[in-house]
């Protein structure tokens, strides 16, 4: 069997203060539809990055609701995860050469997996490109299977797609984040676009008193009392950690005293990662302004909640962006952000909520010097930011498109 991540139930009521009585009342008539049905939800990872942020808040709230839902992981030796990281990258737009050898054993171990698949489930609900060929291998069943795609595939390396689209053809149903992510070349009867969501509840999200978040930031060798910029997102090299770097050395010439905290996840099924944060750490080693912090030194979903609110300014610097989470996380808690405008982050800050979109490293720079010294717009911004995030990306609104799906799939 594949190995199942232990996420528990929760009461869907404790989200009901973040949402509208209409809203919720169709979350519990569609949970009621879908009871007793067994629901199973396969990626690679159980933690670093927005996917399996996503499922450890879904699957808890689709048990709560009477689901039978579970978090299932994939395997796999190094080499595989080193061949679906280049698939990520070339979905991205990366150039890179798909060999004999990398096809042969991407599908080898989907094969694998899906050999451990039990027979008896309603519906299979597989992320991202890692596990996507896990559905050739099980052509019996009643089990109804959807594809979730969570990158921005706008621009794909042609010969990974054209490689990858017979296997999407196979499912039930496909989704993506958003219409401009879908390639023109895929076509599906089935093609859903469903944005993803924060969970206000959850220990990144909920609500931490002023003192706590000073005192965490204090433990971690941040001083709270002085501007501070942060970015938070895996080592990757679509997140350009070094353009951050780059970008805060020209704003602190003009504000001396500035503090940058560059904090990010490590993914098991990311070996790249590693080498990013080699690189990142080396290239800021004795700056004691910079703060470079993961997920596997000191650096949990609280204290992440903490640098959110506590920061004077968000920074996002993606060259490519699926949707980005930590966008609306740091809009929720009233921090005004500065992003590139890269995939689903213009989504998240349309109209100017919360911030301010660039296109250059030069207009990052200026636009953040403006905010550090506009105590005021700050305040505004994050009031306005925090509004658009709970009227269209908090976690209720995502189970209720989730499951309007599942339950037109199910006929039920």
């Amino acid at each position: 069997m594949l190995e199942q991540v232990d996420v528990g139930a929760v009461d869907f009521g404790a989200y009901e203060p973040y949402t509208d009585r209409e809203l919720a009342q169709e979350v519990r008539s569609l949970a009621n539809r879908l009871k007793g049905r067994r629901i199973a939800h396969i990626n690679a990872t159980p933690f670093g990055g927005g996917v399996s942020e996503l499922l450890r808040s879904i699957v808890p709230i689709y048990c709560g609701l009477g689901i039978d839902a579970e978090w299932l992981l994939i395997s796999g030796a190094p080499e595989f995860f080193t061949i679906t990281k280049s698939f990520h990258n070339a979905l991205q737009g990366a150039r890179i050469d798909l060999t004999s050898s990398a096809r042969e054993t991407y599908l080898n171990y989907n094969r694998l997996n899906a050999q451990q698949i039990e027979d008896d489930y309603d519906v299979i609900v597989v992320h991202d490109p890692q596990p996507l060929a896990m559905r050739r291998f099980r052509e019996n069943g009643r089990a109804k299977w959807v594809w979730r795609c969570h990158i921005d595939t706008s621009s794909p390396h042609e010969e990974h797609l054209l490689f990858l689209l017979e296997y999407i053809s196979e499912y039930d149903a496909i989704v993506f984040t958003m219409r401009e992510f879908v390639p023109p070349i895929v076509e599906h009867p089935r093609l859903e676009i469903i944005t993803p969501a924060i969970d206000p509840v959850s220990p990144k999200n909920m609500t931490l008193p002023e003192d706590m978040s000073q005192t965490i930031l204090l433990w971690l060798g941040v001083n709270p009392r002085r501007p501070l910029l942060t970015q938070v997102s895996r080592f990757d090299p679509w997140k350009d950690p070094m353009g951050v770097v780059e970008a805060f050395n020209l704003i602190r010439k003009e504000m001396p005293g500035l503090q940058l905290a560059l904090l990010g996840s490590m993914a098991l099924d990311d070996p790249q990662g590693w080498d990013l944060h080699k690189q990142v750490t080396e290239a800021t080693k004795g700056d004691p302004d910079i703060h470079v912090r993961t997920n596997l030194v000191g650096v949990g979903d609280v204290e992440v909640n903490a640098f959110q609110r506590l920061s004077t300014v968000i920074l996002q610097k993606s060259i490519r962006e699926g949707f980005g989470l930590v966008i609306s996380e740091s809009l929720w808690k009233g921090t005004p952000v500065v992003a590139n405008r890269a995939g689903g982050i213009p989504l998240q800050m349309e109209g100017g909520a919360g911030g301010y979109l660039v296109d250059s490293t030069d207009e990052m720079v200026e636009r953040v010097l403006h905010l550090l010294s506009a105590p005021e717009e700050r305040k505004t911004l994050g009031r306005s930011g925090q509004e658009h995030v709970r009227k269209h990306f908090l976690t209720p609104r995502l189970i209720r498109d989730e499951m309007r799906l599942l339950a037109s799939l199910l006929d039920v």
